[in-house]
């Protein structure tokens, strides 16, 4: 009787899964409307529900530098309803800087697939006489602590581009950090800062119009949409590589089949010709990388910012 028992238990479970998904699946993006990780995910959203026949709807959840939304998803069940689309924020530097954090970054999700990546870029302010990386770094050594650099936001891509800058360059400028990248670039356009990295798709309108002026980029090779601006390495600063990204992840525990279907999925609707070309048109390079793949992409960004952080003892508050 027993046998027959867990006979018939696997044979609902394996049902469960083979009819996954019989609901709209839930997709938490732990960031306001408007930016690039909300951009990203809802556009994947269309396509994931085209591809799995229901529909994928986007959640906002934001708050403490992402780890809201972040939280929310650990503690939602593992059935593939609910998916989390964030940039590396909450994955592997929240973690380091907020106190107390309710998951583990490390252990508490399945990783899907990091979809896009891109460069951030050195852009200066129209006051700004530098027009060359070597210029930054002189004006830098001549006023240490002096000259300003806008972010995001404590722990963003953009604050730990300049830190580590700052670090592999022996320089030091004063961070100022804003409430998300649209005021930064605002007071960068209007001269009340002086330098900032940013992600190239969120200036590049702005380098192209002449606004701005784009110095060097953070990646390993130039971009495609920036040929002329060298990278940091070739301008000089070594080891100063940042990508910021995107990822998507589910609550640790998935279905192995519902697992396998949502990578697919996600892989397949960022490659989707239309989408691939809007996304790479705007500077961001696809990587739609497998669960495995991710997964150990993640550990190694989470020790390599863990590092960052205790050497340059950066604080949220």
């Amino acid at each position: 009787m027993k046998k027959v028992l867990v006979a018939l238990a696997a044979s609902v479970a394996l049902s469960a899964v083979a009819a996954w998904p019989e609901k709209s699946v839930n997709i938490v993006v732990p960031f306001p409307p408007g930016g690039s990780t909300d951009t990203i995910a809802r556009a994947m959203a269309q396509h994931m529900g085209e591809k799995l026949g229901q529909a994928f709807v986007v959640d906002n959840r934001p708050g403490a530098t992402g780890t809201i939304g972040a939280t929310a998803v650990k503690r939602a069940a593992p059935d593939g309803y609910t998916l989390l689309v964030a940039s590396l924020g909450p994955y592997v530097i929240a973690p380091h800087l907020v106190k107390n954090v309710p998951y583990d970054a490390v252990k508490d999700f399945d990783y899907l697939s990091l979809p896009v990546q891109a460069p951030n870029v050195l852009v200066a302010s129209p006051a700004q006489k530098a027009r060359t990386l070597a210029e930054v770094v002189a004006a830098l050594k001549a006023q240490p602590g002096k000259i300003s650099f806008a972010s995001s936001g404590n722990g963003s891509s953009d604050h730990l581009s300049a830190e580590l800058f700052w670090q592999q360059s022996g320089t030091t400028g004063v961070h100022v950090p804003y409430k998300g990248g649209a005021p930064a670039i605002n007071d960068l356009l209007g001269g009340q800062v002086d330098f900032s990295f940013q992600n190239v798709n969120a200036v590049l309108p702005h380098i192209r119009a002449g606004k701005l002026t784009a110095i060097a980029v953070t990646g390993d090779k130039r971009s495609p949409v920036l040929p002329d601006v060298p990278t940091l390495a070739e301008a000089g600063v070594k080891g100063a590589e940042i990508y910021s990204w995107q990822g998507m992840a589910a609550p640790k525990g998935l279905p192995a089949d519902v697992k396998k279907k949502l990578a697919d999925a996600a892989i397949q609707a960022i490659n989707e010709p239309t989408l691939k070309k809007r996304l790479t048109d705007q500077g961001m390079e696809i990587v739609a990388n497998t669960p495995e793949e991710f997964t150990a992409f993640q550990a190694r960004e989470y020790a390599r910012w863990k590092t960052l952080i205790e050497a340059r003892k950066i604080s949220i508050d």
